[in-house]
């Protein structure tokens, strides 16, 4: 009988207290949001990662939260994959964009880094682009501020009152790549805003 598949969702952050609440952490936001509507406990540490396994809207996933720095995403991933057998093209993973303004998402299938940090692990430790990214805008209209300081800045006031609305968004493209395919979602997501 052949093995049911299984989808391993990551999202990317910075472990601790100090960064919680900061826009690099959106990813591990992300995750929080799906482990909590689907009564999935993140808890597990296993591999340098906080794991859960349970079903989302019937399936099978894996969501798991490195919790080395964001530079060093690719190590645990990789043993998640390896352990549970999973394809690269089965992995999806959440993370903050800087290039994207605030509020915007981007399902993004295979690719570059893009210059994310955390990405560029997980292509050099996978030693594949192949797996799906949910892109999460952060992008900064402030000059003059380091982009490292930036990222690792909390949300503005006015993005704290829109967060959970962007989270939502993010968990319903997520459930959609799941159930329908990363093509379908990418349709219904990837929307240019019409006039």
């Amino acid at each position: 009988m052949p093995q049911k598949k299984v989808f391993l969702v990551v999202g990317l952050g910075n472990p601790g207290k100090t960064y919680a609440a900061t826009r690099h952490n959106f990813g591990f936001m992300v995750l929080d949001k799906l482990a909590d509507s689907f009564s999935i406990p993140v808890g597990k540490r296993k591999f340098n990662a906080l794991l859960g396994r349970g079903l989302i809207e019937g399936v099978d996933v894996i969501l798991a939260k490195p919790i080395d720095f964001m530079n060093r995403s690719g190590p645990p991933v990789h043993k998640i994959k390896e352990y549970f057998n999973i394809s690269s093209k089965d992995i999806l993973v959440v993370h903050d964009d800087i290039d994207l303004a605030f509020g915007t998402l981007q399902i993004k299938q295979k690719g570059g880094s893009g210059g994310h940090n955390g990405v560029e692990s997980l292509i050099e430790f996978l030693g594949s682009n192949d797996f799906s990214r949910i892109r999460m805008g952060i992008g900064s209209s402030i000059k003059d501020i380091d982009a490292t300081d930036y990222v690792l800045s909390e949300f503005s006031y006015n993005e704290k009152k829109n967060l959970d609305q962007v989270i939502t968004k993010a968990q319903d493209a997520t459930i959609t790549i799941l159930c329908k395919g990363i093509k379908y979602a990418m349709n219904c997501f990837n929307k240019k805003n019409h006039t």
